[in-house]
């Protein structure tokens, strides 16, 4: 029996594609982290982040919270901050999910909507959204999560990278996943490594905003990841390849994956198969790619 709703955040299961598979006869595991309580695997980071804070004082009972965020983060955020009661001050987008946004809303968050250009993700609109939410902080005092810069996340998802070890006894090949403030990638994959140093590990990105790959930023519709500059928590050193996914790939692969294995998932996990996919595809036949579906696809139903 759980004691809160907080205790049911991580353990996800491990689904291995039947359907979507490289012709070389390697696999393709997928980390369903829409099991999470929110339906999202930042509900593992929001978790830490706010228990970190408080363990040390930065987050004082009661004390209220800040936090910029394209909507999965502000909804975990919201998730812990109810059962914690912190009340949630979210700076978001009209260029995200309408239900997220909602979602946040349920939860007891308050929302600053910061309007996108032609509801596209661009440098401009996550540098706004960080302006904005250090304003609020400043001038109220909060405790600002931070989250491009807050490495409290970090432990969440090494943690996670030991459940992948058990869960799989440790056969995996590679592992691949999307960056939007590069701590999941950074976490597991340091965690995995950790484990096994020969394991192959692919970051990914917008095509139409690679500049984890040197090129321009630019605008493109998936949610939380790509924030259109190199961002603090990313370590380059850390990933043998940098997979470039468009957001029109990453949109395909969602129905695929609906269609033929019955995921429904979110553009992020899209973009991570299709480079899981590339990935494998130049491994030996028989590998193992392991890749992570971030969130439940039902979370974009307003978004097509």
């Amino acid at each position: 029996m759980k004691h809160d709703i907080l205790h049911c955040i991580g353990d996800t299961s491990i689904l291995t594609l039947r359907r979507i598979l490289p012709a070389n006869g390697a696999r393709i595991l997928l980390k369903l982290e829409s099991e999470n309580p929110t339906g999202s695997m930042k509900d593992r980071m929001a978790l830490a982040m706010i228990e970190a804070a408080e363990a040390d004082g930065r987050l004082k009972p009661g004390g209220a919270v800040v936090e910029y965020t394209g909507g999965s983060t502000g909804v975990s955020l919201a998730l812990v901050c109810a059962v914690k009661g912190h009340p949630l001050h979210i700076v978001t987008s009209d260029a995200f999910a309408k239900e997220k946004l909602e979602h946040m809303r349920v939860l007891g968050a308050k929302l600053q909507i910061v309007h996108s250009e032609s509801g596209g993700m661009t440098e401009k609109l996550t540098r706004d959204m960080i302006e904005a939410a250090r304003i609020v902080a400043e001038e109220t005092g909060s405790y600002w999560t931070d989250q491009m810069n807050n490495r409290d996340q970090l432990t969440a998802y090494q943690e996670f990278a030991e459940e992948i070890w058990i869960q799989t006894g440790g056969e995996i090949d590679g592992f691949v996943q999307s960056v939007g403030t590069a701590a999941s990638l950074r976490g597991i994959g340091e965690g995995l490594r950790r484990r096994k140093p020969q394991i192959a590990i692919a970051a990914v990105e917008p095509a139409e905003s690679a500049v984890l790959s040197g090129g321009q930023p630019g605008a493109h519709k998936m949610d939380g990841i790509g924030a259109g500059f190199v961002v603090p928590l990313w370590e380059p050193a850390l990933a043998d390849r940098i997979e470039q996914v468009s957001t029109e790939e990453a949109k395909e692969m969602v129905q695929r994956l609906a269609k033929v294995e019955g995921v429904f998932a979110g553009t992020s996990t899209g973009a991570n198969v299709v480079a899981a996919l590339r990935l494998a595809e130049d491994m030996a036949p028989g590998s193992t790619v392991i890749t992570v579906m971030c969130d439940t696809g039902m979370k974009y139903l307003s978004k097509g």
